[in-house]
Parts: C-alpha cells; sequence; structure tokens
C-alpha cells in the first residue's frame, strides 16, 4: 500500500468571546464553523465550513471547508469546557493519505493536564505526538482583527 502520512498539529485557542468557532443554526441541523488566522505568507485569512453527521450512520462527525473536500472529524476526548482533541484521516490518490491533529482550546493556554490527555489519545492510535507544532496564540494575535473577517 502506498501511503504518504502528513502529521499537523495546532494547539488552537481562542476565548468564546474573541471569535466564535461554530455557530449553530436555529433548527439544530448543522454547525457551521468559521476558521480565522495567519497564513504562511503573514496574511489573515478566514475559511468557512460546516460541520455534519457522517454519512451511512457513522459514529464520528466530518467537516465541509469551501475550496476543499470533505474530511471526518473524529472527537477523539474532551472535557466540553476546557480542550478538545481532534483527528482526521483522509484516503486519496490511490492509497495515499493525509492526517490531521489538532488541539483545541477556550483559552490562550492551555493547563498541562488536557495537553497530556490528548498527547495519550493520539498516541493510542498510533500519532507520533513529536511531530506535533504548537501554534503561538496570546496578546501578539490579532483577536479584533479577525473579528471583522
Amino acid at each position: 500500500m502506498k501511503s504518504a502520512v502528513f502529521f499537523v498539529a495546532f494547539v488552537a485557542a481562542v476565548a468564546a468571546d474573541k471569535i466564535p468557532d461554530f455557530l449553530v443554526q436555529e433548527n439544530g441541523s448543522k454547525f457551521i464553523a468559521k476558521s480565522t488566522g495567519i497564513n504562511a505568507d503573514g496574511n489573515l485569512m478566514r475559511h468557512n465550513g460546516q460541520v455534519l453527521p457522517m454519512p451511512l450512520g457513522d459514529p464520528h462527525l466530518s467537516i465541509d471547508y469551501e475550496g476543499s473536500f470533505t474530511a471526518p472529524y473524529v472527537i477523539l476526548d474532551t472535557d466540553y469546557e476546557n480542550f478538545s482533541c481532534i483527528y482526521s484521516c483522509v484516503e486519496f490518490n490511490y492509497g495515499y493519505y493525509a492526517d490531521f491533529a489538532f488541539i483545541f482550546s477556550r483559552s490562550p493556554s492551555l493547563s498541562d493536564q488536557y495537553l497530556r490527555r490528548c498527547e495519550a489519545a493520539f498516541k493510542e492510535i498510533g500519532v507520533d505526538v513529536s511531530r506535533f507544532a504548537k501554534t503561538v496564540q496570546g496578546s501578539n494575535c490579532p483577536y479584533d482583527t479577525q473579528k471583522s473577517l
């Protein structure tokens, strides 16, 4: 089997009142996902998408961003208050795979206990956490500017 595996991990934190990441439709039918940040060129960017149930009764979610393909959105661990550990693995082009791992927090700093829980969850499914890169957060992030995107 041919495979190319890409691991990308982000510790992404935005206070819920700064930039809402997910908006629920009034009828509860879907979640709208708004992701804002800074791209590799240093420019502000925004991607809109939606979180939907996986087809055929799969017990996970999927995420569909504009200009991309629908991908699995598997919540490995969360306490619903402080953090969540998200994993996605996509097969494409006849046996090639892309893996993505995310650690989301509701604040710019994440307690070590939650970070360890996510690391354990990723290790449990065979993800090499030594390849993770932390996303810089805090006072240097242009939260107010991102709100306007």
